[in-house]
């Protein structure tokens, strides 16, 4: 009988945790729905591509705090395109997300964010703002390329944002 109570315990122990991650994620999905992300296919001359994977997206200086928003809520693959116009992500099953010059705010490198810690410097950090003027940090990490290549594309677009270098502070 204690081996039957023992399971029953467990199993409504483990319901109870999936429902609260279940909660917590809708909870989150309403307080971010404002963000929304710039939807459309690059635009502009092509300076360099990138391929790595989509880690994560935080609000800005704020890497625990990860964002649930549209098309940017879960890891992947990414295919990162700096044209003279701005910066496109390409995810797998989501429309292509195009940052125009005058929204993104800053790149650099960084060693950890949400539920990821790399190497040191592993990561990209790409800030940009979302419509409703929120700032977002945006995390990638390139594959079989140099990430200050990805930074340096980057702080060479014209752009009449307040751009800014932004150091390994992470």
């Amino acid at each position: 009988m204690s081996q039957e109570i023992a399971a029953l315990l467990f199993a409504l122990l483990a319901v109870a945790a999936i429902g609260s991650m279940a909660w917590g994620w809708r909870r989150r999905s309403r307080r971010d729905a404002a963000i929304a992300v710039p939807v459309g296919e690059a635009r502009g001359a092509i300076l360099a591509r990138f391929a790595g994977l989509y880690v994560a997206t935080t609000r800005h200086d704020a890497p625990l705090d990860r964002l649930n928003v549209t098309h940017l809520a879960f890891r992947s693959r990414v295919t990162v395109t700096v044209t003279d116009e701005g910066v496109a992500l390409d995810l797998p099953g989501e429309p292509t997300l195009f940052l125009a010059s005058d929204r993104l705010r800053g790149a650099g490198r960084a060693t950890w964010t949400i539920d990821r810690v790399v190497e040191s410097d592993g990561l990209v950090l790409i800030a940009w703002a979302a419509d409703d003027h929120t700032i977002c940090d945006t995390y990638v990490r390139l594959q079989d390329a140099d990430p200050d290549a990805l930074v340096a594309a980057i702080h060479n677009l014209p752009t009449t944002s307040d751009s800014t270098q932004m150091g390994a502070q992470r």
